[in-house]
């Protein structure tokens, strides 16, 4: 199992889902531009002294991420998946993929990727969208739940 966050905006998010990926022996996939520095306190502050022990993987692009992985299946977690992620799945070997804060998903990745968008359920109607590390949390443990034994 791997995360992907494509264009990550905030540091702190990113240091949770740090933290989340060490504890779940998951690699992290960073997909540039970030909308911040890797070197900054507040992504370390955030995943605390698990950083320095995560399989973190940064790509320059989207292209560059998919030349050097070549993943053979990717589940995007999008507020404009028609299925829920509960409908999924899950297999050991997938991308788990995920846009910005404040985007989401690239526009192109909606048409070329329609097929593999998958929503968390929220019945809330003046809801979103989730905390990018708390959906990161819910779709990487029930994609582990299906699995691994725990």
């Amino acid at each position: 199992m791997q995360v992907v966050l494509v264009h990550p905006e905030i540091p702190q998010n990113t240091g949770n889902i740090g933290r989340l990926c060490v504890n779940t022996h998951t690699r992290l996939h960073l997909i540039e531009p970030l909308g911040f520095s890797l070197s900054a306190s507040s992504v370390k502050r955030a995943g605390l002294d698990y950083w320095p022990h995560l399989d973190l993987r940064v790509h320059a692009s989207w292209d560059a991420f998919l030349a050097d992985c070549r993943p053979e299946r990717m589940i995007f977690a999008s507020t404009r998946g028609r299925k829920t992620v509960y409908t999924v799945d899950f297999q050991a070997e997938d991308y788990l993929v995920f846009g910005s804060e404040g985007g989401g998903l690239p526009d192109a990745f909606y048409r070329r990727y329609c097929g593999s968008l998958y929503r968390i359920p929220m019945p809330a109607e003046q809801a979103r969208s989730l905390n990018l590390a708390n959906s990161v949390a819910v779709v990487l443990f029930e994609a582990l739940r299906q699995v691994r034994e725990w």
